[in-house]
């Protein structure tokens, strides 16, 4: 497989992608398989992921060995075996289930902005997680993260709050991933400060 340079973003030669839009100046590194997916701008993905069914948003950091939209069985169903909506890999007279499929894409995981998800986390299909919400590494996520709340654990649950309310709100309305790039490397020195009440002050009342 030759390298695939779209834009400036990096996506490995080993990458499997179906239906996937991908941003500017993303990567996507060796061995990840993506489908049915979003990766917005400056996103970055790990090493041995696997995404599908799933929109994610700019500056989001995926790290290796992470799952999500990992899909679920028809535990309702008499057998939860794929021969009940794959049966064409066991017969030629069988016909795919598409309805189930469309099903599934509708479950699809939101991730949102400058989150970070840790190494071996898995988001199960349906769940959203906020903006700037950080997933610790071996989390299994079912349901939904708020904005700027770190979560662990197996179900993941809320470990702290990243900042107060106060300021989460004010970050999701400055909605620096929204810049343009030449205004976030011009800022550089507000992001590399850590005083986050200076910067929600200063560029809030933009």
């Amino acid at each position: 497989m030759k390298l695939v340079k779209l834009a400036e973003t990096w996506i490995d030669p080993t990458v499997r992608l179906r239906e996937c839009r991908i941003g500017q100046q993303c990567e996507v590194l060796a061995n990840s398989l993506m489908e049915y997916s979003m990766l917005g701008d400056f996103s970055y993905l790990g090493e041995y992921c696997t995404v599908a069914d799933a929109e994610i948003g700019k500056f989001t950091a995926i790290a290796n060995n992470v799952r999500i939209g990992a899909p679920n069985h028809p535990m309702e169903r008499p057998s939860q075996h794929r021969i009940t909506y794959c049966p064409e890999y066991y017969s030629a007279s069988a016909t795919r289930d598409h309805d189930f499929f469309a099903r599934r894409r509708g479950d699809s995981v939101i991730i949102g902005n400058d989150v970070w998800i840790g190494h071996a986390a898995i988001v199960l299909p349906g769940v959203t997680v906020g903006d700037g919400a950080v997933i610790a590494a071996g989390a299994v996520v079912s349901k939904d993260v708020a904005p700027y709340t770190i979560v662990g654990g197996v179900p993941a649950k809320t470990i702290r709050l990243r900042f107060s309310p106060q300021v989460a709100r004010q970050l999701q309305q400055i909605a620096w991933w929204d810049w343009p790039l030449e205004t976030i490397i011009e800022r550089l020195a507000d992001f590399q400060d850590e005083h986050i009440e200076v910067f929600c002050e200063k560029w809030g009342s933009q």
